[in-house]
């Protein structure tokens, strides 16, 4: 199997903007964040779906979820924060953790995606997200 750009980034081929990481996980920036805050959660074992991960690892991925989740609320101060596998988009199993006030916020438009990534800004969230 070819390695994902999610691999590529555990490996430190790619560069992201990490907030935590662990033995099994790693959390960083979504470059084309939904909202402030947009963080993936990977698992550091390349298997597409979240669905086919052994348990160790799925339980992982969600307890570093779950922190992220709760960093996120304590930073970045938004009532909510969801969480959503897609699992489509790349093909390494991964969690979006999005924190939003309102619903409408959840939904991402075509243009997000296409968009130059504002780095500095996300460098500096990062820093005040990372732990």
């Amino acid at each position: 199997m070819q390695d994902s750009i999610f691999t590529k980034i555990i490996k430190g081929e790619i560069p992201c903007h990490k907030i935590y990481e662990d033995d099994k996980t790693l959390a960083f920036l979504d470059i084309h964040p939904v909202t402030d805050g947009h963080t993936l959660v990977v698992s550091k074992a390349q298997v597409e779906f979240v669905w086919d991960l052994s348990p160790q690892d799925y339980q992982a991925v969600y307890e570093t979820v779950r922190k992220v989740g709760l960093r996120l609320r304590e930073v970045i101060g938004t009532p909510y924060v969801g969480q959503m596998v897609v699992g489509t988009d790349v093909p390494h199993a991964h969690v979006h953790v999005i924190p939003f006030t309102v619903t409408d916020e959840l939904k991402r438009t075509l243009d997000s995606a296409t968009s130059e990534p504002d780095h500095d800004a996300l460098s500096l969230l990062a820093e005040k997200i990372r732990f």
